[in-house]
């Protein structure tokens, strides 16, 4: 039989061997009355460290108690969206649980992306109130009540007879998070309480998370469901350091940072460790064993097995994770240890199923589509009946309940855990994001110079994964790469956006006149700019040399742009991290965004050598 499900019979536990469990209640406790119980039990342990800021649970359960006052004084009861659109920080976790106190469900609206986008997402959620910060200056539709953290403490008054916690059902909406959608229409999962219960509980069970307390770093945007098992982690009585973007893409203060909070856990994609991977191996000063949860991406062999040799080591421990949004976060859970990767077993609760196109069970090791059900599953998509119920469909097995279609293809191996495969759509991943390229090829091809376009991942050894467009222009245009960026970048977030642009006299199909992926052409000569400059100097001469390492180029101009020639965060690091190497000079990632074309960064290379 290919069903898997955790029956309580056993589970992994922190050294990797199997033990007994009880089985998963029907019935799980709601996150905020875990961290009541915490409050009640521990006020003065620290709950949240954001830089120099330090919020124990007492001052914690009284600011989201303020703020809770405040939304529940507006209106928001059980069932409604609030938007929370702020920056990783100590009080986007308050008011993230104090929607939740209110008894609403958040819709996360990250203030990097673009407007237009944002808008979208508050009409298609219904929201009606957003807690920003009123300096950001995002324009929100009209009808749209903003409400500021900053105000709390004059919210005291209102906060009268109303600083307790709303009651709330397993069923009831716990947010709302935005995916790609692949008819150029992001799409709205709805989760439930009960879910994120079940996940927070299935963890545990399944020893990815210690039963004691933890010190647990807040890597991932809000805007990403990875986010919920960081953050959320403050209800069970763990505290949450806060990772602001300057430590997540310079690997020595990151690695600065986990040390003097003696962080315990940290999230990341199996890209960012391919960042962060010489600082993370070092050994803590302390003795304590890191532990990585990987997630949002399959771990890629060569990963696997260097930090299954780090484990055998004793030098830190990781926790492979698998899940599509629609389910809450986690489905399977696998400690990374052996040769070959593969995402584990199904946490405490979830049933997994290995089904073919008749939704029939296949055989042990028989490659098919991967469906998953239980408390976990979310109601579906937010206004959009039609693509629920393709996605969500009726289990079998079970009169009365659903089960969600991955889309993912795996088998199972002969000891029961789950390969990963691959997709059955085109949905792919870009470090960690969800993107759908039918909706990047729907907005590129509203430019009026396009006729057609096509949008696929390139792999380079140096560079790692980028998104190409290749496009069409319409009758006797000739757009250009710059403008085909700026279009996408107005529509969509920056993970999104293209990094490389190829003109084609016409789209290769194959005989049942499809676009043939596979004679699309290769990139990289494609994008290459006309009128090159070649570099001066020493300092241009090896930044153009490190540039072309990072982004797996056979030369680079001193006028190109470092992110026109498909750099991002990730390729930016790195690029800081040669140049200390080769030149001894410290710089920020973010240096490399204010400066980004090479002679401009050469220039300022020359600034800090003197």
């Amino acid at each position: 039989m290919s069903t898997l499900h955790d029956s309580g019979t056993g589970s992994t536990d922190n050294g990797g061997t199997r033990t007994a469990h009880a089985n998963s209640p029907t019935r799980l406790p709601d996150p905020l009355a875990r961290f009541r119980q915490t409050v009640a039990d521990a006020p003065g342990r620290l709950a949240v460290v954001d830089g120099t800021a330090r919020v124990d649970f007492a001052e914690l359960d009284r600011r989201t108690a303020l703020v809770a006052a405040r939304l529940r004084a507006r209106g928001v009861a059980p069932g409604h969206r609030v938007g929370v659109s702020l920056p990783r920080s100590a009080g986007l976790l308050v008011a993230l649980l104090a929607v939740w106190r209110a008894g609403a469900a958040y819709v996360p609206l990250d203030p990097a992306h673009p407007q237009d986008r944002l808008a979208s997402m508050v009409k298609q959620a219904g929201v009606r109130i957003v807690l920003t910060d009123p300096e950001a200056g995002t324009a929100w539709p009209a009808g749209v009540e903003t409400l500021s953290l900053n105000d709390a403490d004059a919210w005291r008054s209102t906060a009268e007879g109303l600083a307790g916690f709303i009651g709330v059902a397993p069923a009831d909406p716990a947010y709302v998070i935005f995916t790609s959608g692949s008819t150029g229409t992001p799409k709205g999962v709805q989760t439930t309480r009960g879910g994120v219960a079940s996940l927070i509980t299935g963890l545990e069970l399944a020893g990815a998370y210690d039963t004691n307390p933890r010190v647990v770093a807040w890597n991932a945007s809000i805007s990403f469901d990875a986010s919920v098992q960081q953050w959320a982690r403050v209800c069970r009585g763990d505290t949450i350091v806060i990772v602001g973007e300057t430590e997540r893409t310079d690997p020595a203060r990151l690695r600065e940072l986990l040390d003097t909070h003696a962080v315990d856990d940290l999230d990341l994609t199996p890209s960012h460790w391919e960042f962060l991977r010489d600082s993370l191996l070092t050994p803590t000063a302390d003795g304590r064993i890191l532990r990585l949860f990987m997630g949002g991406e399959p771990v890629p062999p060569a990963t696997w097995q260097e930090l299954a040799a780090a484990r055998r080591r004793g030098e830190l421990e990781a926790v492979n994770l698998y899940g599509p949004t629609e389910c809450t976060v986690d489905a399977t859970t696998a400690w990374i240890e052996g040769d070959a990767p593969h995402i584990g077993r199904p946490l405490p609760g979830v049933v997994a199923r290995v089904l073919g196109e008749d939704l029939t069970e296949l055989p042990d090791g028989t490659e098919g589509e991967l469906y998953l059900s239980g408390p976990g599953l979310a109601h579906g998509y937010v206004g959009r009946a039609a693509l629920t119920a393709q996605r969500f469909v009726a289990d079998p097995s079970a009169r009365g309940e659903r089960m969600y279609r991955t889309g993912d293809k795996v088998r199972r191996l002969p000891d029961g855990t789950l390969a990963y495969l691959g997709r059955t759509d085109r949905q792919i991943k870009i470090r960690g994001y969800r993107v759908e390229p039918g909706e990047i090829e729907h907005t590129l091809t509203g430019h009026p110079d396009i006729r057609s376009a096509t949008v696929t991942v390139h792999h380079d050894a140096e560079a790692g994964d980028r998104l190409v467009a290749y496009y069409v222009p319409a009758d006797g245009a000739s757009p250009g790469p710059d403008a085909l960026r700026e279009h996408l970048a107005a529509a969509l977030p920056p993970y999104m956006v293209p990094t490389a642009y190829v003109p084609l006299d016409a789209m290769p199909l194959t005989v049942n006149g499809k676009t043939d992926l596979a004679a699309l052409p290769e990139p990289l000569d494609a994008v290459l700019p006309d009128g090159h400059i070649a570099p001066e100097g020493e300092a241009e001469t090896l930044i153009a040399e490190v540039w072309a390492e990072v982004l797996g180029r056979e030369r680079v101009g001193a006028d190109d742009d470092f992110f026109a020639l498909g750099g991002h965060s990730l390729l930016a690091l790195r690029v800081v991290a040669r140049l200390k190497k080769r030149m001894g000079v410290t710089m920020r990632v973010k240096d490399v965004y204010q400066h980004p074309s090479l002679r401009a960064l050469a220039h300022h290379v020359g600034t800090l050598t003197g």
